[in-house]
């Protein structure tokens, strides 16, 4: 919300695209900033919408495009006064088209567009107004915006302040409600139903359905000779995270299956949000761009909740620490702290692998003149050995290791705990 503000305050400012998979809450985030920040809101939903189709069809005469929304809506048209939302806008590619000319001509109307499978229409050829637009992504809730959905406001300020000797005496509560929100996760039709009912059953029935409306997105909006391609990537995530080298092994999904033949399939699932890409960097070394290594990434879902739903994690598993549970757990925190990195902060993760080295480096991002290396350990346990042989070679100024332990500064690393990690990494000087 407040990065909405900021968007509506510019003073060049042009019309928003708001980006993020199905369920996210796009949609209820657009209506919520009408309901608080404008005296009027036109909702327009694109899908199944002919009428409003056919009026993008002609030309792009801005005073007439208004007018219609204007009849469909039955709401006033005004500058400033009005916010206009184009929902679904992947439906119908000129309303797409049509921003560059509200950017241009008619910069006064405040426009918010989202869809969520936006990132698989621009790859089918649709025209983006590159340079006419701002753009911002919405993820599932990170772990501070689940404490505030529950109702622990005082446990985030806590985080917000980096009070860290009253972060450690609550730190069973921390704990507590993290193994909760791995369990949980953060889209927000969940969170809302936990909230309100605490049943942990009723937590994975709608996990499954969010599941099984995107697995049916799968099958209307791509060719049957990609279809069983993308399912196969899609359901093999859980497994190829199990692994302790989680590096995305095309040979797991199916025996002798080549790269080009899923290439396809994993920027479908990426297009549509619902997968997240870090690749390996041959070097530590600024800029981490400039050594990505495209042929070696992890494959993470956008919810740590719904690994756990796909894995068919039982709570008490999660909850009590089940000793069968130990392998995966390691995958679970690693999607969490990616999770965090993502909606946290503004860097992008990659991740450090040496080809004749057991050892590899979880995550580094980018801070200013520092590469920072993120060790992620699941529980207690603080051998950090692939990061001591990477504090030798490479000396970083920074190097942290994020567990479930407490706050504590060594001489050659930090240990941040995992509930305050993207409070932290935001917080650090570069």
């Amino acid at each position: 919300m407040g990065q909405l503000e900021e968007w509506y305050n510019r003073k060049n400012r042009k019309p928003l695209i708001l980006k993020g998979a199905r369920q996210v809450g796009k949609t209820w985030l657009m209506k919520e900033f009408g309901k608080t920040h404008f005296k009027y809101t036109a909702y327009v939903n694109f899908d199944n919408n002919s009428k409003m189709a056919n009026v993008f069809d002609n030309d792009y005469d801005i005073d007439r495009i208004l007018m219609s929304i204007n009849i469909e809506t039955g709401v006033k048209i005004l500058p400033e006064e009005t916010l206009i939302i184009f929902d679904e806008i992947q439906e119908n590619p000129k309303a797409i088209a049509s921003l560059k000319y509200f950017c241009e001509e008619a910069p006064e109307y405040a426009i918010i567009a989202a869809g969520s499978l936006l990132g698989v229409a621009i790859h089918e050829g649709v025209s983006f107004p590159v340079g006419k637009v701002d753009t911002l992504e919405l993820n599932p809730l990170n772990f501070r915006e689940f404490l505030l959905a529950i109702g622990e406001e005082g446990l985030v300020r806590l985080i917000e302040e980096m009070n860290m000797p009253l972060i450690e005496n609550f730190r069973e509560k921390y704990i507590d409600w993290l193994k909760k929100y791995y369990y949980i996760g953060g889209m927000p039709e969940v969170v809302s139903s936990f909230v309100t009912e605490k049943d942990f059953t009723e937590v994975r029935r709608l996990q499954k359905r969010i599941i099984e409306m995107y697995e049916a997105d799968f099958s209307k909006h791509t060719s049957a000779n990609e279809l069983p391609r993308i399912r196969m990537v899609w359901n093999s995530i859980p497994m190829q995270l199990a692994k302790e080298n989680r590096k995305f092994f095309f040979g797991k999904i199916k025996e002798g299956a080549r790269a080009k033949d899923f290439e396809i399939a994993i920027e479908w699932l990426l297009d549509c949000g619902l997968i997240k890409k870090v690749y390996n960097v041959s070097k530590p070394e600024m800029p981490l761009k400039a050594y990505t290594e495209f042929s070696a990434f992890k494959l993470y879902l956008l919810d740590v909740g719904l690994l756990a739903a796909m894995s068919d994690l039982d709570v008490k598993s999660i909850l009590d620490g089940n000793a069968i549970f130990v392998e995966f757990k390691g995958a679970l925190t690693e999607q969490y702290v990616l999770q965090q990195l993502i909606a946290g902060t503004e860097y992008t993760p990659y991740y450090y692998s040496e080809t004749k080295s057991e050892g590899e480096i979880d995550f580094l991002i980018q801070k200013g003149k520092e590469v920072i290396p993120i060790e992620v350990k699941a529980e207690e346990n603080l051998k950090a050995k692939s990061l001591k042989v990477y504090y030798s070679k490479f000396k970083p100024k920074i190097a942290i290791r994020t567990s479930m332990s407490n706050y504590r500064e060594q001489d050659w690393m930090v240990n941040v705990p995992l509930y305050i990690l993207d409070k932290f990494v935001v917080d650090i000087s570069g």
